[in-house]
């Protein structure tokens, strides 16, 4: 049985995980985790959720560690925000607790910072901005085209979520704008674009641009766009429900707990065995 805690576990990405992992047979939940200050502190995460009672009581994280020492999971979630996951990780790290996170904005300190705790403790963690299992196929069909049509073609990445979401662009769009930098012998910290304002930009050179939309409740859309000279290629995926991301992280939870203690940190590619 692997024993899992979750934090944000009052989020949209933890509630539904939590709803998840109650039905998976080889899964257990030990531990659900809110931010600081939460006025449902010691009730029954079930009742919160109303699915029952479940015996597991809602903590803060300034209780984290005694958290953790008090339910020993194997494998730590965290959907959180950037700031809060980078201290989470690195206490469950020092905890001996292997990790899947899914939160994305950080910054690249930050993630070596995590990195860095995985190592030193002897843990392992499985890291992605995304963990849908369409859109990692995404991610690779994306490197492929890339490959395939070099940089003679401009590329521009629109992204849509939802009005809640914090960062932008999503971690998603950074991520593909990465892999087609990489396959075109390009630093996307050199030629990425974030949005254009309004009046005269110019003439386009080889930028890899950005451009994301916030509304509604928009779960989760992610296009790039390949012009070329009389043609265009259009590569989308869209995310019609946040289970889809659920169903990788329960993924990734086997997966990090099958490949648990080995300081090091993973992808989804490694999860789903994509070359």
């Amino acid at each position: 049985m692997i024993k899992v805690a979750i934090t944000g576990a009052l989020g949209r990405m933890g509630s539904s995980i939590i709803k998840t992992v109650l039905s998976q047979e080889d899964m257990e939940l030990v531990a659900a985790i809110e931010a600081p200050g939460n006025p449902k502190k010691g009730e029954d995460i079930g009742e919160i959720l109303g699915i029952g009672r479940m015996n597991v009581k809602l903590s803060t994280a300034e209780q984290l560690k005694e958290t953790l020492r008090s339910s020993i999971p194997d494998v730590l979630v965290d959907f959180t925000i950037a700031d809060a996951a980078v201290e989470t990780a690195k206490i469950s790290a020092r905890e001996g607790i292997n990790l899947v996170i899914g939160t994305t904005g950080f910054s690249k300190e930050q993630l070596n910072e995590i990195e860095d705790a995985v190592r030193k403790n002897s843990v392992s963690a499985v890291i992605s901005p995304n963990m849908a299992t369409g859109v990692n196929v995404f991610f690779k069909i994306a490197q492929q085209m890339s490959k395939i049509l070099g940089d003679s073609f401009d590329v521009e990445i629109i992204e849509a979520h939802h009005k809640h979401k914090k960062d932008a662009p999503s971690g998603t769009a950074i991520r593909v704008g990465e892999l087609i930098a990489e396959a075109t012998g390009r630093n996307l910290e050199e030629v990425g674009v974030f949005g254009r304002g309004r009046g005269i930009i110019g003439e386009r050179g080889k930028e890899i641009a950005f451009h994301s939309l916030r509304g509604g409740d928009i779960v989760g859309d992610h296009t790039v766009l390949f012009a070329g000279a009389g043609e265009r290629l259009e590569l989308t995926h869209r995310a019609h429900s946040r289970q889809a991301f659920v169903n990788g992280a329960i993924k990734a939870i086997r997966f990090v707990y099958e490949n648990k203690g080995q300081g090091k940190v993973f992808s989804t590619w490694d999860v789903l065995g994509i070359k």
